[in-house]
């Protein structure tokens, strides 16, 4: 990507179920790299001053997606990151079409059962908090698989190990697209 007369490489998206291990992977994968990483969900609390579940219930999640616009439309002006937006970012095609141009999106995908064997502390995490996490999450699964599944690159995380996976973003990373 051209950006004020230097070629950067195109950002490493990486979508998928929340818990999916889009931050581990994608923080390891970065710094492998020597990419800067970047958590969209930290971004918006940063940008906020509030956590992502307090701008669920005192605004709203249509104005939490409205922020993830704003930072994917920021986004979309670089490249070189490796970034993790939200689970839902892909439910947002205005999101995902300005940072497909940008970058390649690569699909961690996990069975929702997987994942909720791998989820700690559920309460941090606005659409499962309060409800049996298989169940939300395979709501979840059933609404977005199909657009995960547009991604440039599916990986799958329960066939292969943590260090395989973030081997495979490096070397995705390391290839123009």
């Amino acid at each position: 990507m051209e950006r004020g007369g230097r070629t950067s490489p195109p950002h490493l998206i990486l979508v998928g179920l929340p818990g999916v291990g889009k931050t581990t992977i994608g923080k390891a994968a970065a710094r492998r790299l020597g990419r800067q990483f970047l958590d969209f969900d930290q971004e918006i609390e940063r940008r906020a001053g509030m956590e992502v579940r307090e701008i669920f219930r005192l605004r709203g999640e249509d104005h939490f997606r409205s922020m993830e616009f704003a930072l994917s439309e920021e986004l979309s002006e670089t490249g070189g990151m490796v970034l993790s937006p939200g689970g839902g970012w892909i439910t947002q095609p205005k999101s995902v079409e300005l940072l497909r141009s940008a970058g390649r999106i690569i699909y961690l995908r996990a069975s929702p059962e997987a994942v909720a064997r791998r989820l700690r502390r559920v309460e941090t995490r606005p659409l499962l908090a309060g409800r049996d996490p298989v169940i939300a999450l395979r709501e979840l699964y059933q609404k977005r698989r199909a657009l995960y599944e547009t991604a440039d690159t599916v990986l799958d995380t329960e066939r292969l190990a943590r260090q395989q996976l973030i081997a495979k973003v490096v070397e995705l990373g390391s290839t123009t697209k």
